[in-house]
């Protein structure tokens, strides 16, 4: 479970977090939703101490990620995969060194256990053939898949999605978001959704929580969110349904 009490962050002096408190628990696919600048990115960081609170705390399963030696953070830095919003891939390397990168640099793995793993994360990402490929060779959505599959490629506890949806087509947007279910599931992670697709949002979260102005505005289930008549959530999924011309009621 992480737990985030009380976080605030300013950079020279400017406000970005304010008073941010959220629990996210195990096993459940959380959404953090917002308008760009509302401070998604920043609160995600604080996640995997890649950033310092100005005050407040991030505990990773009871420990202060901001209490301890780098070493320390280091290990519990493993427990997350990230999938950044652009993929992120090693242009130098194909889809299969992509993956085997983690694994070789973090872990003590022999060569034929590296390459089982590898290609049982492609299979889990439902691209069981793309080992030898080129990141050029890979289309938009594959690059995502492959990306996931260097994410899971230490078995994490949590794993992160910076919009995973960003750039895609509707139908390849469908599938990755099939695909954070399918491995929510079989992996038994806690997912963490950084997005504004509040199609993605509906389709695949648990629980959806709304950052606006730094502050923590509203979180709760999606029934609740359906039910919401709260102004500031229901302008934020209204004017996101009509930038993707899908209607929705919230």
């Amino acid at each position: 479970m992480i737990q985030i009490e009380h976080l605030y962050k300013s950079f020279d002096g400017k406000p970005v977090l304010r008073d941010v408190s959220l629990e996210i628990r195990d096993g459940e696919t959380l959404a953090i939703i917002g308008r760009s600048g509302s401070g998604k990115s920043v609160l995600m960081k604080h996640v995997i101490g890649l950033l310092t609170p100005t005050s407040g705390r991030v505990q990773v399963d009871g420990t202060d990620i901001n209490e301890i030696p780098y070493r320390r953070l280091r290990e519990v830095r493993r427990q997350f995969g990230v999938l950044f919003q652009g993929g992120a891939l090693f242009d130098s390397m194909n889809a299969f060194e992509n993956i085997a990168f983690p694994l070789r640099t973090f872990t003590d793995m022999e060569e034929a256990a590296i390459r089982d793993e590898v290609y049982e994360c492609l299979r889990l990402v439902e691209l069981p053939d793309v080992g030898p490929k080129r990141t050029a060779e890979l289309s938009g959505g594959m690059q995502k898949r492959v990306a996931l599959a260097r994410a899971i490629a230490l078995r994490p506890r949590y794993i992160i999605y910076d919009e995973p949806t960003s750039g895609l087509d509707p139908e390849t947007s469908n599938a990755i978001d099939d695909l954070i279910r399918a491995l929510t599931d079989e992996m038994n992670v806690t997912s963490i959704v950084v997005t504004h697709d509040m199609h993605s949002v509906l389709s695949i979260a648990d629980r959806a929580a709304l950052l606006h102005r730094g502050h923590l505005h509203w979180v709760g289930t999606i029934d609740e969110l359906h039910a919401s008549d709260d102004e500031v959530l229901c302008a934020f999924v209204k004017a996101n349904e009509y930038q993707i011309g899908v209607p929705q009621r919230v």
